[in-house]
Formats: structure tokens, C-alpha cells, sequence
């Protein structure tokens, strides 16, 4: 996890992520089963009805586990199908809806790789969730952001994770009928698609403030928007055709806007402001500072001075509310939104959200290398990076980054970044530092969107030694935008450990220790300080990590949204070797606490006797076009 994210916040989002990352657990008690059930049908949006009648399958291991069993709202009955891997089930939903999300209660017997399918008519299907690797256990699949508008949804199992049938303790699927064109006053975005520039989590889409589901008491944790944790964050609605709007109704969270504006455009581009909280309410709205446990949501009724045309609706947070934490301290956190309604007439129930990209066409050629023959390092593709001048102190790192030759050269064709120790002798950043380090990025050098990124590297072994080759997205010094909202792949970290290294992706819902990552051991007894050579395929639609050309994880825009949080490798992002040394991420697995954080004195006395150092023998960036 090299981020440039202090580590208060690292531990405060790792928190987050924990309460609502997609790990599958263990299939539940009956007891437990039942009680779910009985929870979430009490929620203010349950799941969609389903006569069990409509409900078929392949096939049944017997009449006691029929398909109706998955969707009679019983959590002790289940569907268990025959004993195939292409065994299937399918339930006609009476009439067509936009599905939000659908969630899957795997009895013992689960898929390990299974696909979820939307159809209008119950012939063509298409994909809306793929799951290659499945652990049974619970699983939510939201839809956001895609278009899944389907009167039919059927599961259709691929292989099997036993001998036995796919067994299924419940199947449910949420959303509702799309608000269609009215001539009459009523709610045109209910149902409909729903956007933000940025989202917790995948429990937290957009896709929630058009579901029509609110809690009586605006306290609850379910079905609302929430945003990350900055103030210039928006959600808006798309009507699906112009319409004459007349109020909005907003219905927030306990973390509402102190200070908003409500615009309205015709082209999702051009915003017109049509609405802001007076003086007044705002001072009324930031006096009102309560602990997070005491704080309650709010409605805003807003009734238009006279009414406004437009398609789309959107809410601009200005200013976030503040809770105390403890008092007299205060902490702000994001938006949250329970419910967007927009009242009026027009609108169009065709509306809905764009394609997503897909593959990139053609063939790979190098757009970036360097094999560091030249006799120093070349500064027209490398920025080196310094503690205190492009970087702040992170994740509890014991050293500086500086620009010397005696942490950052060139040396026999590769480039070495060597760790250096002098106790109280660099001050950087207002601080003082025990050792100095090197770290090396092509950010305004190089920046790039896909693309295949590999290096050839040798690494140095011992605890608390963090080499690192990684992509961080180009927008993260945007105040606006930060980390993890600006993407963060890293393609190569070791933390000291001879057998192994480890692959991960950063993003909102899945930061810190919450990261979607993998650890890679080396086969045949390899080691860390041999020399291999690692890579990411990047892609609009996929994330491929290889060590030495096997592939080592592997994950999917589409499993990452369903399940975690918001793609946010879309954009820029650049290269970074660095050469770390203790902190957040060795700690967590040496456990030493002094004389530095993740650092022993054995690897003290190696830095100061010198040599420890890590090696990149090239770097290459191949794109297609």
C-alpha cells in the first residue's frame, strides 16, 4: 500500500472498508437465515415480489428443493439444483424493472464460477455479473453502473465448487418499474438512473437515492447514497426526456448538506442553479453539530418559486455537516441521501445509463522504456521525487526521499535506489529522519491511460525493507479529488519476506488494509533478490498481474463495482519505483515496534553497513492505437 495517505486516514478508510467490503462469509444458522430474511423484508426497499410459481430451473435434486423454494421468502427451504455445472435457474418478474442489485444466500453446496443474466423477453440474455473465483457465503451483486432493465433474471452456473447440485437458501432481487412519461404531477425519478462523481462504497451508489426506499425516522443505515468524505461531491437524476419541474424533495442522512445547490440541465453538461438554502437556514444547518450516534437526517421540501424545465436534476454540495467527535472536537464526513424526488410532468421511462467501455481494438506497441543505460537518470522521463517538497511523510515511513546519487543512480545498465543511515543528519519537511531513500515517478513526464506496465526488478530482502512498482491516478494532488477517489495499482510491493510479494488496487470502498489484492509466492523456491520481472495489463475492463509472465490476480470492472466500490481506473495515472523502509504495511506483518515502526534493529545495522538496495534492470510501457 504505498499511498500518499497519512496514516490516521489510512486507518479511518481501512475502517470503513472492513464494515462494508464483499468478502463471502460462512452460509448461516437457519435461525440466522430466517432472521435476515425477516430484516431485510422490513426494510423501507424490499426486495422486489416474486410469485414462486414463475420461478423455473434445469432441474432439482428432489421436489422437496424446487426453484420456488429460493424465492417463497423462507429462509430454512432451498432450491438445490441437479448435479451439473451448467445446471440454471430464472425467474419471471411479471413486468419489466430496473434492477438495482440482486442477492444471492449460497447454502454449502455454492458456485465457484457462476453468471448473472437480465432479459427483456426470456430469450436474449445478457450479462450483468460474473463471478470467477466464488467463495459461497452471502453475495450482493449490485447493478450500478449499469443498465440492467430486464423482466426476466435467471443465474446460470458455469462450475461447481462440489460434487453436489448449486443450492441456493434464497435468490433476491431488487429494483422497480422506471417512472414512465406523465402529464400529471408525480415523482418522474423514481426508478430512474442516478449519478455522482463519487460513491463510498458499492452499498452506496447512486443508484439508491431513485429506489424509492427512505426510513421512517431518516436514522437507518440502508438504501442511500453517501459520498466520499469532501465537500465538492454531487448526485443527479436523469428524467429521460425534458420535463416542468415544480419541487424536489430531498431526504438525507444524518451527514446532509449544510450548504447546497440544486441545478437543473438539458444536455448533462450546462448547469442552471434553481435553488440554495438561504443564509439563514445554512447557519441553522452548521449550528447543528451533534455526535454521529445522535444525529438524525432531515427532509428538504423544496417548492420552486415557479417551476423550471430541464432533464436532468442535480444536487452541488458547497459545505458538509459537522459532528462532533467527541465535543468540543468536530470531524466531517461525506453526503448522504436517502431519497431524490423530483416532481412535475414529462420525463420518459426509456431512460437510461450509457455503455460501458469496453475492450480497446488493436495492437501493443511501446510507448515508454527505459533500460537506464545512460550514465546518469534521465530527467527528461523520471521526476524525482523528495519528503517535504513533492510529497509529505506517509504511512509511518522511518525515511526521506532525496535527490543523491547516493540514493538514486544508475549503475552497471540498471537503476539502483539505495537506503542510507545517518541518525538526526536529514531534516525534510519540518521533520528529522534517521534515513534517506529514493523514490522516482513519470508524473508530468509521462501520464497514461491501459496500457501494459512491466519492469525487471531485484529486491532487497529483510524486515521492513518496501520496494514498490505502482500506478497512482495523475489527479491525486487535486484537492478535490485525493486518495483513494484517484486510483492506486500497485503492481509489485515486498515488505522484506524472500517468498513472496503482493498485487493490489486501491480505490473508494476498497482502500488501505481493505485493498482488492493478491500475494504472489514464487515457484521452485525463488526468491525476492533473484531477478523477475513483474507486470499489469490494464485495460477499460480488466486488471491482470503477472510475475514472470503468470498471472497472479486478476480482477474485472465488473466484479470490482458489483461487489466493492467505484472504478476509478478511467483516467491518467504514472509510474512510481520507490524504495520505503518500515511503516504501515511491514508492521502489520513483523509486528515490530521499535527501534522503528516495522523496522528491527538487524535491518538497522544492514542499512548502515550499506549494500541494501533494490534494482530495476528496465521499465517498459506498452498501449494500443
Amino acid at each position: 500500500m504505498p499511498s500518499r495517505t497519512p496514516r490516521t486516514l489510512l486507518t479511518a478508510l481501512a475502517a470503513l472498508t472492513l464494515l462494508t467490503a464483499g468478502p463471502a462469509f460462512a452460509a448461516p444458522a437457519p435461525e440466522a437465515r430466517a432472521a435476515a430474511a425477516a430484516w431485510d423484508t422490513d426494510r423501507a426497499a424490499a426486495a422486489y415480489a416474486v410469485n414462486p410459481a414463475a420461478v423455473t430451473a434445469s432441474g432439482s435434486e428432489n421436489a422437496d428443493t424446487s426453484p420456488g423454494r429460493a424465492f417463497d421468502g423462507n429462509g430454512s427451504t432451498r432450491w438445490s439444483s441437479d448435479f451439473s455445472d451448467t445446471a440454471w435457474i430464472r425467474v419471471d418478474l411479471g413486468s419489466t424493472i430496473r434492477v438495482d442489485r440482486v442477492v444471492l444466500d449460497w447454502e454449502a453446496a455454492y458456485g465457484k464460477r457462476y453468471v448473472l443474466e437480465a432479459s427483456k423477453n426470456g430469450t436474449d440474455w445478457t450479462p450483468f455479473f460474473t463471478e470467477t473465483a466464488g467463495t459461497g457465503g452471502s453475495v450482493t451483486a449490485h447493478t450500478y453502473p449499469q443498465e440492467v432493465t430486464a423482466r426476466y433474471v435467471r443465474l446460470r452456473g458455469v462450475e461447481r465448487a462440489t460434487p453436489y447440485g448449486y443450492s441456493l437458501w434464497s435468490m433476491r432481487i431488487y429494483g422497480g418499474e422506471p417512472a414512465p412519461a406523465s402529464t400529471t404531477r408525480t415523482n418522474l425519478a423514481l426508478n430512474h438512473p442516478a449519478y455522482a462523481n463519487y460513491y463510498q462504497h458499492a452499498g452506496n451508489s447512486p443508484a439508491f437515492v431513485t429506489d424509492g426506499g427512505r426510513p421512517a425516522d431518516l436514522k437507518a443505515d440502508i438504501s442511500r447514497w453517501s459520498s466520499d468524505w469532501n465537500a465538492n461531491r454531487w448526485v443527479s437524476v436523469d428524467l429521460g426526456a425534458p420535463s416542468t419541474i415544480d419541487s424536489v424533495d430531498l431526504y438525507w442522512e444524518a451527514a446532509y448538506a449544510v450548504d447546497y445547490e440544486l441545478q437543473v440541465s438539458d444536455d448533462n453538461r450546462t448547469w442552471r442553479t434553481v435553488h440554495r438554502p438561504s443564509a439563514a437556514e445554512v447557519a441553522s444547518r452548521r449550528a447543528d453539530v451533534k455526535s454521529p450516534g445522535e444525529a438524525v437526517g432531515r427532509h428538504d421540501a423544496i417548492r420552486l418559486p415557479q417551476p423550471v424545465t430541464g432533464r436532468y436534476v442535480r444536487m452541488l454540495g458547497k459545505e458538509r455537516r459537522s459532528f462532533y467527535n467527541p465535543a468540543p472536537a468536530t470531524a466531517q464526513f461525506g453526503y448522504s441521501l436517502y431519497e431524490f424526488e423530483v416532481w412535475g410532468t414529462g420525463g420518459s421511462a426509456t431512460a437510461a445509463y450509457p455503455a460501458l467501455p469496453g475492450e480497446q481494438s488493436g495492437s501493443y506497441r511501446t510507448t515508454f522504456f527505459d533500460d537506464f543505460t545512460a550514465p546518469a537518470l534521465d530527467r527528461n522521463k523520471w521526476r524525482v521525487v523528495r519528503t517535504g517538497t513533492e510529497m509529505g511523510s506517509v504511512n509511518g515511513e522511518a525515511q526521506a526521499y532525496v535527490d543523491s546519487t547516493d540514493n538514486i543512480r544508475t549503475e552497471n545498465g540498471a537503476l539502483v535506489l539505495s537506503a542510507k543511515h545517518c541518525k538526526g543528519c536529514t531534516r525534510a519537511g519540518g521533520a528529522t529522519y534517521d534515513f534517506t531513500s529514493g523514490r522516482i515517478d513519470t508524473h508530468t513526464r509521462f501520464d497514461f491511460t491501459y496500457g501494459k506496465v512491466s519492469a525487471r526488478m531485484k529486491l532487497p530482502v529483510g524486515d521492513g525493507f518496501w520496494p514498490a512498482f505502482w500506478l497512482l491516478g495523475s489527479d491525486v494532488d487535486d484537492p478535490s479529488v485525493g486518495w483513494p477517489s484517484s486510483g492506486e495499482t500497485d503492481i509489485m510491493e515486498n515488505i522484506g519476506y524472500a517468498d513472496w510479494t503482493s498485487t493490489a488496487l486501491h480505490g473508494p470502498g476498497y482502500s488501505a488494509d481493505g485493498n482488492i489484492g493478491a500475494r504472489q509466492v514464487y515457484p521452485g523456491g525463488g526468491r525476492a533478490d533473484e531477478w523477475h520481472t513483474y507486470a499489469v495489463e490494464w485495460t477499460p475492463t480488466t486488471m491482470r498481474f503477472f510475475v514472470d509472465d503468470r498471472l497472479v490476480q486478476e480482477t474485472t470492472r465488473n466484479k470490482l463495482e458489483s461487489t466493492r466500490g467505484q472504478w476509478v481506473f478511467g483516467h491518467n495515472q504514472y509510474v512510481i519505483l520507490n524504495l520505503a523502509l518500515g511503516g504501515a504495511y511491514p508492521a502489520g506483518w513483523n509486528k515490530v515496534t521499535t527501534p522503528y515502526w516495522g523496522l528491527p534493529q538487524s535491518s538497522v545495522d544492514r542499512i548502515a553497513a550499506g549494500g541494501v538496495r533494490a534494482e530495476v534492470d528496465w521499465v517498459r510501457v506498452e498501449q494500443k492505437g
